[in-house]
C-alpha cells in the first residue's frame, strides 16, 4: 500500500506525460522531417556557425604581414601513418602552396616552403571564406578536384601545413607570427571546415526559437525530477531523516 497516494498519483502522471512528450520528441515532425533532437542539433549548429565568422577581421590583420618572408621545412608525418601516407600528404601540401604563389619542394615526407608570409596567410583566409560560405565549387576548381571528399581533403592541407608552420615559428621564437598562424587556424580554417554545408544563422534571427528550446529543456529536466521524487515519496521512500522514537 502506498504511503502517500497523492504524491504517488502525481508522480505517475508526471512520468507518464514525460514519456508521452519523449515519444513526440522522437517523431519526425519538426523542420524538414526531423525529430526533435535532430532539429535542435541542426538549429544550434547553424547558430554556432553564425557566431563563428571572424574571417573579415583576420583579412584586415593579415595586411601587416605581407612582404614578410617565410622559409620553413615541415614534416608531414603523422602518428599511425601507413607506408606512403606521409609522402602523399606532403605532395598535397606542396600543391596547395604552389597554387597559392609560394614555392614548395618535397623530399619524402618533408616540404620546404618559401614565400610571402602575408600572401600565404591571405590565400588560406580566402579559401576559408569560400568554405565557410559553402562555396566548395571554388575550391574544386582552384585545386582541380572533382568531388566534395577530395575538395575537403585539399582544403584540410591548410590545417596540416599551418599547424606545422606554427610549431616551427614557435621554436624559432617568432611569437607574433606563430600567434597569427594559430588564430587563422582556429578562427578561420577550423570553423570553415567543420561547418561546411551548414547554413549560418544569426542568433537575432532565431532568438525566440532558441530561447524556447532552452527553456523547454530546463522545464523538461525539472519535470522528470519531480516525477521521480513524487513517485518515491508516494511509495514511502524518502531521504528525510526518520524521527527518533523516545523510549517511555
Amino acid at each position: 500500500m502506498a504511503a502517500d497516494k497523492k504524491h504517488l498519483t502525481w508522480g505517475i502522471i508526471l512520468l507518464i506525460s514525460f514519456v508521452g512528450v519523449l515519444v513526440l520528441i522522437f517523431l519526425p515532425i519538426y523542420g524538414q522531417g526531423q525529430n526533435g533532437l535532430e532539429y535542435s542539433d541542426d538549429l544550434f549548429n547553424k547558430l554556432a556557425k553564425g557566431s563563428a565568422y571572424q574571417i573579415p577581421k583576420l583579412k584586415k590583420d593579415v595586411e601587416k604581414y605581407k612582404g614578410k618572408p617565410l622559409d620553413v621545412v615541415v614534416d608531414a608525418k603523422k602518428a599511425g601513418d601507413k607506408p606512403g601516407d606521409a609522402e602523399a600528404r606532403a605532395q598535397r601540401i606542396a600543391k596547395v602552396f604552389t597554387i597559392n604563389g609560394a614555392t614548395a619542394e618535397v623530399d619524402g615526407s618533408k616540404v620546404h616552403i618559401k614565400g610571402d608570409f602575408g600572401a600565404i596567410m591571405a590565400a588560406a583566409l580566402e579559401d576559408s571564406d569560400y568554405m565557410y560560405n559553402n562555396k566548395g565549387d571554388f575550391i574544386k576548381k582552384k585545386y582541380d578536384v572533382s568531388d566534395d571528399e577530395k575538395m575537403k581533403q585539399m582544403f584540410r592541407q591548410w590545417h596540416n601545413a599551418l599547424s606545422l608552420v606554427n610549431k616551427k615559428l614557435t621554436l624559432d621564437k617568432k611569437a607574433e607570427d606563430a600567434n597569427f598562424v594559430k588564430n587563422v587556424i582556429t578562427k578561420a580554417i577550423e570553423p570553415a571546415y567543420n561547418f561546411y554545408g551548414i547554413p549560418a544563422v544569426k542568433i537575432t534571427e532565431k532568438a525566440g526559437v532558441a530561447t524556447g528550446v532552452l527553456v523547454f529543456y530546463v522545464i523538461y529536466t525539472i519535470w522528470y525530477g519531480f516525477g521521480v521524487l513524487y513517485l518515491f515519496e508516494g511509495l514511502g521512500l524518502s531521504t528525510k531523516k526518520a524521527k527518533v522514537k523516545k523510549e517511555v
